[in-house]
């Protein structure tokens, strides 16, 4: 059945500002532990936190659920900018902020002693 004419798509749109708005999460990506190489760790991403818990498929026993905004993760150059589509958007969102890095500074005479 298709919506036709200004009152039809007042009421989809009226069905869409009822649903709760997704909560999102905006993070730099940590380092990864097994490498040593810090490749897009200054990026910052947006991801939605989940809208319903995952649960098992009867038949195959893989996790999953309906919820279709787990899928998505948004890329940004800046905090700035991440920030400024949630805002646009009308996305409730939280910024994490990126961890400290610890230098672990030490000298290969050190194994010896």
């Amino acid at each position: 059945m298709r919506m036709r004419g200004a009152a039809n798509r007042d009421k989809g749109c009226a069905r869409l500002k009822d649903m709760s708005m997704p909560t999102a999460r905006i993070f730099q990506r940590p380092k990864n532990a097994m490498q040593s190489g810090r490749a897009r760790t200054d990026r910052w991403v947006l991801e939605f936190a989940p809208a319903e818990a995952k649960r098992p498929d009867p038949l195959t026993g893989w996790a999953g659920s309906g919820d279709t905004r787990d899928q998505i993760r948004l890329g940004f150059p800046t905090q700035a900018a991440a920030i400024a589509y949630a805002e646009r958007e009308g996305l409730a969102f939280t910024v994490i902020a990126a961890p400290e890095r610890k230098l672990k500074l030490q000298a290969y005479a050190d194994n010896f002693r």
